[in-house]
C-alpha cells in the first residue's frame, strides 16, 4: 500500500517543481507514493481568498485564520480515510530526526500543514489535533522547505522508492553513525591517492574500514550519535582511540 502524503500551502508552486523530479517524481508517477498539494485560499470563504489576518492583542505579522486552513485539514483527511497524522510546520516543535522519520514512514496517510507568516491561530492545532514539527533552530519564511524535507526524508523508507532498498539501511542516522568517506575514479587526483584498502578486493577488510572510520568520524564531528549507535566488541578500541 502506498502512503499518502498532503502538503497544505497557500504556495503550491513552490513545492510542485520539486515533488516532479528524481526519485520523488518517480515514486509519484509509478504509484509507490501518492503525494498531493493542496491550496489553503481554495478553503477561503470570501472573494479575496484570504487566508490571514491581524493578530488579537496586537503586534507584528499576519497569522493563518482556522477557517480556511481547518476546513482544508478535515477535507483531505476525510479523503484519505479519516485516520491521517496531522504535522504543522513550527519552530515550537518536536525536531525531525531519523527516529521520528521512521514512526511517520509507517501511517497511511500525513497531512503537513506549511506556515507562513507570523504562525498558526492556535485554535487550529486544537481542532485538528496537529502535532508541532521542527527541521532546526533557525528561522524560514515558510514551512514549504520543511515540508518537502519531510516528504523526501519519509519517502526514503517506503518500499520500492529507492531502486536499492539496502541504500536505507545504510544512510547515515540509520545506524547512529555518519558515512564513511567514499572515492571513486580517478584513483589519483593532485597527488592524493585513494586508500589502497579500497582497492584491495578484500571485502571485509573494506568493511572493516568503512565503520573504523565511520567511527572516527562520528567520534569527532557528532559524539551525540554515538549513544544511538550499537557497537560491538571489536569497536570499543576504536571508540578508545577517538576518544583520546
Amino acid at each position: 500500500m502506498s502512503c499518502r502524503i498532503d502538503v497544505l500551502t497557500i504556495f503550491p508552486e513552490l513545492v510542485e517543481p520539486f515533488l516532479a523530479g528524481s526519485l520523488l517524481g518517480q515514486a509519484i508517477r509509478s504509484g509507490r507514493l501518492d503525494v498531493r498539494v493542496t491550496d489553503i485560499r481554495d478553503y477561503a470563504t470570501d472573494r479575496h481568498r484570504s487566508v490571514d489576518d491581524a493578530p488579537y492583542g496586537g503586534g507584528d505579522g499576519m497569522v493563518l485564520r482556522c477557517e480556511p486552513v481547518v476546513a482544508a485539514v478535515e477535507a483531505v483527511r476525510l479523503a484519505g480515510g479519516g485516520g491521517a497524522r496531522v504535522l504543522v510546520t513550527s519552530p515550537r516543535g518536536r525536531r525531525l530526526d531519523q527516529s521520528l522519520v521512521r514512526e511517520l514512514a509507517a501511517c497511511e496517510q500525513l497531512v503537513i500543514v506549511c506556515g507562513r507568516y507570523a504562525g498558526f491561530d492556535e485554535r487550529i492545532l486544537e481542532e485538528t489535533g496537529a502535532e508541532e514539527l521542527s527541521i532546526g533552530d533557525y528561522v524560514l519564511s515558510g514551512g514549504e522547505l520543511p515540508a518537502l524535507v519531510l516528504v523526501e526524508a519519509v519517502s526514503r523508507l517506503r518500499p520500492g522508492v529507492l531502486g536499492n532498498p539496502a541504500s536505507a539501511e545504510l544512510d547515515t542516522f540509520e545506524r547512529g553513525l555518519l558515512e564513511h568517506p567514499s572515492y571513486t575514479r580517478p584513483r589519483r587526483f593532485r597527488g592524493r591517492e585513494v586508500p589502497e584498502v579500497l582497492l584491495s578486493g578484500d571485502h571485509q577488510a573494506v568493511e572493516s574500514w568503512r565503520r573504523e572510520q565511520a567511527i572516527h568520524l562520528t567520534a569527532a564531528r557528532r559524539p551525540d550519535l554515538l549513544g544511538d549507535a550499537d557497537p560491538d566488541g571489536g569497536d570499543r578500541p576504536i571508540l578508545g582511540e577517538s576518544e583520546k
